[in-house]
């Protein structure tokens, strides 16, 4: 694999290229990954994975025209066939008034890219092969377990270099470590199936994996025998295996081009008490091996921490240069970006801060609530906010966690819900978008 410098090198010739077939403007990325992987099932060994894979796209710019070509050679010679079939692309794209690379002033060429992203540790096949069998092995071991859908466990490698026509041209290397683990439970009739799983950029932080797998056994079993709770209005809980799906349904309305579009149920929330009072909602790109760290963003822009939510009101949108042009605001450093695609706002590690009660104290504030662990179907509508999803959990009567209940819809509208939302003390940054337990005083429930 290249070195972070040798790949920054090879993408600003790509963007030299460009310019010297006419582009007014370009950037390029490469993308170099190694992966392996390894899964098992019933204790017999099922799949060997390995794959490397290059890839190298350019954007050239011809006035307000631009396009995206793409390729999976990293040889030079044939850069400059590339860069002239961009700009062939480019001068038949339409005009956007809004498109074009980020302000030159603005780039992070001063930011750190130490943010300990990258374990140099090559884990053999062996290693994976005993980790996810581990895994297995611990879960099929928990009572009530009957089946397996498998254990699995790999490791990868990524380096991805940028660069720009206005000078920006650095490359970052990361590395990533993971296994998980799926069984079913009960007989036939009465299967229930559950998972658990983990993924770290080092290998010393990964969950072990027998921790992993009795988690994923204990998760099924707990959910035989389900039942169907009556049909209203009832307060419901989000475990932090699911609460950080509201942080997607949040991000998703903050975005620059939603708002642009008009098409976000938030549309005319900036500055305003969104949450109540003390939510915090943080994005914080340069946490140390972070899943989704970084020092600078899909345009060259340097990253920073910023409060999305603070005190409750909402302070910013996520924008791309191109979502600022058009809103007439100045870009936040939040694109996000694909070798092969264009830039779109998202955030980095992105977490709902904890609240000031622990999770056993939060479960025991209302008489009788709703559990959520899994929640099914993307029943969210983004222009209105209304929320309707199949969900399956546990009844929690008096703070204590009984039976399990399943094929239940639980609706309400998210603007309600972040407005009367408590979160636990429980948070783990585990991720990239997390949030703790969360209460949502009342929403509707119904049984299928």
């Amino acid at each position: 694999m290249l070195s972070e410098p040798q790949a920054a090198d090879l993408a600003a010739s790509l963007v030299e290229a460009a310019r010297k077939a006419g582009a007014s403007a370009a950037d390029a990325m490469i993308g170099i990954s190694r992966s392996s992987g390894i899964s098992v099932r019933l204790g017999e060994l099922e799949d060997i994975d390995h794959s490397e894979s290059f890839e190298v796209s350019l954007r050239s710019f011809d006035g307000e025209r631009s396009a995206t070509v793409s390729s999976a050679s990293l040889d030079p010679a044939g850069f400059a066939e590339l860069a002239e079939r961009a700009m062939a692309m480019a001068r038949q794209a339409p005009e956007d008034p809004f498109a074009g690379l980020a302000d030159p002033a603005l780039l992070g060429s001063g930011v750190s890219d130490d943010l300990g992203l990258f374990d140099p540790t090559v884990a053999a096949l062996s290693d994976l092969e005993a980790r996810a069998r581990q895994a297995e092995q611990a879960a099929r071991a928990v009572a009530g377990v009957s089946n397996s859908n498998g254990a699995s466990s790999g490791s990868g490698q990524n380096l991805v270099a940028l660069a720009t026509s206005t000078g920006f041209a650095r490359a970052t290397r990361s590395s990533f470590f993971s296994c998980s683990a799926s069984v079913i439970a009960g007989d036939a009739g009465a299967l229930q199936r559950d998972y658990a799983s983990h993924s770290s950029r080092f290998l010393a932080h990964l969950d072990d994996p027998e921790e992993i797998g009795r988690k994923a056994g204990e998760r099924a079993a707990a959910r035989l025998n389900p039942i169907r709770p009556s049909s209203g209005a009832c307060p419901v809980f989000f475990d932090p295996r699911v609460s950080s799906s509201l942080l997607g349904h949040f991000v998703a309305a903050v975005t620059g081009s939603a708002i642009a579009r008009k098409t976000s149920f938030l549309l005319d929330a900036l500055g305003t008490q969104l949450f109540g009072p003390g939510i915090v909602i943080r994005d914080d790109p340069l946490r140390p091996r972070g899943l989704r760290s970084r020092a600078f963003d899909g345009e060259g822009l340097p990253c920073r921490p910023l409060d999305l939510v603070a005190d409750g009101i909402l302070t910013s949108w996520l924008a791309t240069s191109a979502d600022a042009r058009q809103l007439g605001i100045a870009p936040t450093g939040h694109a996000g970006r694909s070798v092969g695609g264009s830039p779109g706002a998202g955030p980095s590690n992105l977490a709902l801060l904890p609240g000031a009660k622990s999770r056993d104290e939060l479960l025991a504030s209302v008489p009788r609530a709703i559990l959520v662990t899994e929640l099914i179907g993307q029943g969210v509508n983004p222009v209105t906010g209304d929320f309707s999803r199949g969900a399956a959990g546990f009844v929690v009567e008096g703070g204590v966690i009984g039976r399990a209940v399943a094929e239940i819809t639980i609706a309400g509208n998210l603007k309600q819900m972040f407005a009367t939302l408590e979160p636990a003390s429980d948070l783990e940054l585990r991720r990239g978008i997390d949030a703790p337990t969360l209460l949502v005083p009342e929403m509707t429930v119904a049984s299928a």
